[in-house]
């Protein structure tokens, strides 16, 4: 018989993460990020500052830069947006960019040609060290989440990514949100 943990299930958007020299580039030398809010996890926060993104077909705008800066520019997308942008990303955990697409980033001081970097985060589930070794969760590469809502689905394939560090929180794409029905946040069910 399954056991269901209550975990929280939070949107994960469009955006962009950029690296010191990509930040300088776009937004002029030493500048800063304007914190707007925090995020679920420990030292992230969104940005005041937004970017576009552009490949030949299409651009997007106003997507969110989230900070602290990081060692490699990446833009998490959903499949919809890399059908606009006329991109095929791949899908990837975080910060595994190596091989991935490319795009154009404009910012109010400069425009960057980005080689690689462009993904689909694969869904996951940040999840404190304490809690992975309460549910014997340290040797598992992935873990099955159940939305009980009107559209009850059950994603499989949720990479666990455990840190001392993290809170616990599932992060979807808008997509994968929009067919699970939910608007920003919810409450899923980690299966065991």
């Amino acid at each position: 018989m399954s056991t269901f943990i209550k975990v929280p299930v939070e949107i994960s958007a469009r955006h962009i993460h950029l690296s010191k020299k990509d930040l300088d580039n776009l937004f002029g030398r030493g500048y800063k990020l304007k914190k707007l809010r925090s995020l679920s996890q420990p030292g992230m926060f969104a940005a005041e500052e937004t970017v576009v993104i552009c490949n030949k077909q299409n651009c997007l705008k106003n997507v969110r830069i989230l900070g602290p800066i990081r060692p490699q520019t990446q833009i998490e997308i959903s499949q919809t947006d890399a059908r606009a942008l006329g991109l095929k990303p791949p899908l990837r955990i975080s910060e595994d960019i190596r091989g991935s697409a490319g795009c154009q980033i404009k910012g109010p001081k400069g425009t960057i040609d980005l080689k690689e970097g462009v993904i689909i985060a694969w869904r996951h589930l940040h999840c404190p060290l304490s809690f992975a070794k309460k549910y014997n969760l340290e040797k598992r590469k992935f873990v099955s989440i159940k939305i009980n809502n009107q559209r009850s689905l059950t994603f499989h394939k949720v990479w666990l990514r455990i840190s001392p560090n993290y809170r616990l929180a599932f992060h979807l794409d808008t997509d994968e949100g929009n067919a699970a029905g939910i608007k920003k946040i919810a409450r899923g069910y980690l299966i065991l």
